[in-house]
């Protein structure tokens, strides 16, 4: 962590207090200089004198939100007491907490305790979402063959964009995989990817699952639930075997698409959510529009861009390079080293 104050007396005064709790500090008598260690050696915990003779710690406040860290640090503004309205400013601006002089040593001990426990669970959770990213990143879909290479083409143009997509392919030929890679390339990666089988859920379970329900809705219905549509806002809902969803249920997703709004089983009123919808499916949906089991409209509000991942059979020259990709990830995950097959 790092101590930021113009006075050597309170900064050696911190830094032990702080060394004998364990912790790893450094100290800055400068925003200037403060700011050449967070170039250098990014601190999880900066500790900062809002009042400074050159530069004030609302400025280092300022300097690091405008860096855009990847993972910011919990910033602690120091202040005497007549100045609390700029701590509180500071805090509005992105500082995690403050404190007032004189310090008091058990308050400071527990407030950095306090800002590391919540810097390590935002660590955490970035590193688990960068695994998802380097996990469905685009660029590491494995193929080299001219359909492959259309496909991921295709992907890169598309999941910047809120465009609805229609995904076919035979079962087991990655649909899902698909629909996660444009997602986690979109805006909306840090938002919720919600993924439903039409298939695998009965008619009545899956209407009540997507839309929610008000209390009465039907027997068994004691409280309000929100469906996964109104959970997914902002994020991506990945409807699965769409072509296996009964007609009712297409009419009412049909308006979801058409004007972004949603209404519980029971509700009176719609209110607007804001997804963006990727759908998949093995069946050839224009014959279930020709046979009436899938209404036209609704085919054409999904089809704005249509992704085909062709199977196997059809990328013969892929196969070395997908035998290598699961050597590799096996000999990994099991800890021995596997030579080929």
């Amino acid at each position: 962590m790092l101590v930021v104050d113009d006075e050597p007396l309170q900064r050696d005064i911190l830094q032990t207090i702080l060394r004998e709790e364990g912790y790893d500090v450094e100290t800055a008598s400068s925003v200037d200089e403060a700011l050449q260690v967070v170039k250098e050696n990014p601190p999880k915990i900066i500790l900062t004198d809002l009042k400074m003779p050159d530069r004030s710690g609302m400025e280092l406040l300022d300097e690091i939100n405008n860096m855009k860290p990847h993972a910011p640090p919990a910033i602690i503004i120091m202040t005497a007491f007549g100045t609390i309205s700029s701590a509180v400013e500071a805090i509005k601006k992105g500082a995690y907490d403050y404190l007032t002089k004189p310090l008091d040593k058990e308050t400071v001990v527990y407030k950095v305790k306090q800002a590391l426990e919540r810097q390590n669970l935002l660590y955490e959770n970035l590193q688990l979402k960068d695994a998802l990213y380097e996990k469905f990143n685009i660029q590491g879909i494995v193929g080299k063959s001219s359909v492959m290479k259309e496909l991921i083409n295709t992907m890169k143009k598309v999941a910047p964009t809120n465009a609805t997509v229609l995904i076919l392919g035979e079962s087991g030929t990655g649909k899902e995989l698909v629909a996660r890679a444009l997602h986690y390339n979109s805006p909306r990666r840090n938002r919720p990817f919600t993924a439903i089988n039409c298939a695998s859920i009965p008619e009545n379970l899956l209407e009540s699952e997507l839309f929610g329900y008000e209390p009465g809705a039907f027997t068994g219905a004691t409280s309000r639930k929100r469906g996964l549509i109104e959970a997914t806002s902002g994020g991506t809902l990945f409807l699965d075997e769409i072509g296996d969803m009964p007609l009712n249920l297409q009419a009412k997703l049909l308006r979801v698409l058409q004007d972004g709004e949603v209404r519980r089983l029971g509700g009176k009123e719609s209110f607007k959510v804001d997804i963006r919808t990727v759908a998949a499916t093995h069946q050839d949906l224009e014959r279930l529009v020709d046979e009436g089991l899938f209404r036209q409209d609704l085919y054409y509000r999904l089809r704005v861009v249509t992704l085909r991942i062709p199977p196997l059979r059809e990328r013969k020259e892929d196969i070395p390079l997908l035998t290598d990709f699961f050597i590799e990830r096996f000999s990994r995950e099991y800890g021995r080293e596997l030579k080929g097959m």
